[in-house]
């Protein structure tokens, strides 16, 4: 279809114009919760934290939530690190140092230091944000932005402020309906017509469902909205109780609910439908997350001009296919394709390559995840598979189609998803104390 004019001046501008800032976002801050191991990652998760897995061919899962501050006009953001924070911390110093802290705008990265006289690591949500109040109250928000760092959507968090602000809430928690068979992972939710929460429960074995809505459940985004001066005297009287797990999901919000003013703010598209949010906290959600950027129209659309998803781009020549003899043939069909990637006389089927990937000839890649600097030999028919960085799949390797041969060298999900590392094939690319991470 050919495009307008206007579209054509559009897509030929130099420059991206996200929502300029505002009043409203100038006296908001971001805070990222950043420091999650996400141990039901598995292996994925043994050298890097959970916001840095890679995903959808060149980013890391934290660019979304931040992308989405960006994007929104909210320029003053701090992440909060802790679990093996150094391949987040790098990328942050390499994607996210564009913004000129001199006018107050900046990605400022907290890492976990002991700050208050118990000289404990974060104890959970709530106490890694008190562990860092004097922060907070330096920047003067009048209102904080609290996001979880493993968590892929796009998001107008503009919308979400202004909502809170018209409501008069003292804490805004952003919703998403799911069916109730999956709610049991979330915080789920009740609310009355006028969208105030009147139960919250934090991954209950039974979840209410929706009223009217049968199989349908209310839960948390694990997007917040606190107005400063409810936030700041929360955070202290939770720190003060030797009861609390000191998380917003299981302490915070259910013990406020009664008191304060809590507002369900709910994530949807123009035509009232849920919009996209996924929380990829298990392998095959994470697999599954991917699969969708391969289809035709994903709902989660990377190629939105209008709401780009920041990163830091390594720099490789473009991907290159060769080869074009019968049954020695360099193609990809419906996948996403990372640049310095040689496809040589190999076929890659709805499966998605990260940067610096080698696929060489005869090999067949199918419904896989094949992260950065993986090298797959000849001959290889891999399907439903996830490779992990730097992975070196020797010729003939067949991984996919045998999973109780699988299961024996590598990981095998539950749902048949497979995960293979390099130290399940013996290629020890780390020095360790110990053996937990061998597969």
């Amino acid at each position: 279809m050919t495009i307008s004019k206007d579209e054509q001046e559009r897509l030929y501008r130099y420059y991206t114009e996200p929502k300029m800032v505002t009043g409203l976002t100038r006296r908001t801050l971001a805070l990222v919760l950043a420091g999650g191991e996400g141990s039901r990652l598995k292996h994925l998760t043994a050298w890097r934290a959970k916001p840095a897995v890679p995903i959808g061919g060149k980013y890391r899962i934290i660019d979304f939530p931040l992308s989405n501050c960006v994007n929104s006009g909210i320029r003053r953001i701090g992440v909060l690190t802790q679990y093996k924070s150094h391949s987040l911390i790098r990328h942050l110093q390499r994607a996210w140092g564009f913004m000129r802290a001199e006018i107050g705008e900046f990605v400022e990265i907290l890492p976990a230091q002991q700050r208050t006289h118990k000289k404990e690591w974060y104890q959970g949500t709530a106490d890694a944000l008190f562990q860092n109040i004097d922060i907070v109250q330096r920047h003067h928000p009048e209102y904080v932005l609290v996001l979880g760092g493993d968590h892929v959507y796009t998001m107008d968090y503009s919308a979400m402020l202004l909502h809170h602000v018209q409501t008069g809430a003292d804490f805004t928690v952003g919703s998403i309906e799911v069916p109730v068979a999956e709610a049991s992972s979330f915080g789920v939710m009740s609310v009355d017509e006028k969208m105030r929460i009147t139960h919250f429960a934090e991954k209950p074995e039974n979840p209410d469902c929706i009223p009217g809505k049968p199989g349908t459940a209310l839960v948390s985004t694990g997007i917040y909205v606190f107005s400063k001066d409810f936030l700041y005297k929360t955070l202290v009287e939770d720190a003060g109780n030797p009861r609390s797990s000191h998380d917003f999901g299981k302490d915070i919000i259910p013990a406020s609910i009664a008191s304060a003013r809590a507002i369900a703010f709910p994530f949807r598209k123009q035509d009232g439908q849920p919009a996209y949010w996924r929380d990829v906290g298990t392998l095959h959600s994470y697999w599954q997350t991917n699969m969708e950027l391969c289809s035709i129209e994903p709902e989660l659309n990377l190629y939105n001009r209008d709401w780009p998803i920041w990163t830091y781009q390594p720099q490789f020549p473009p991907a290159k296919f060769i080869f074009d003899d019968e049954g020695r043939r360099g193609e990809a069909i419906d996948s996403l394709i990372a640049g310095g990637c040689i496809l040589s006389g190999a076929r890659v089927k709805r499966s998605v390559l990260f940067f610096a990937t080698t696929v060489e000839n005869c090999s067949l890649i199918k419904d896989s995840v094949i992260l950065p600097k993986v090298n797959i030999g000849r001959n290889c028919r891999i399907s439903r598979a996830i490779i992990d960085k730097g992975t070196v799949i020797p010729d003939g390797t067949v991984i996919g189609e045998d999973l109780v041969e699988d299961a024996r060298r590598f990981h095998v999900t539950d749902e048949g998803i497979v995960l293979v590392t390099p130290a399940m094939l013996g290629q020890n690319l780390y020095a360790r104390w110990q053996d937990e991470f061998d597969g």
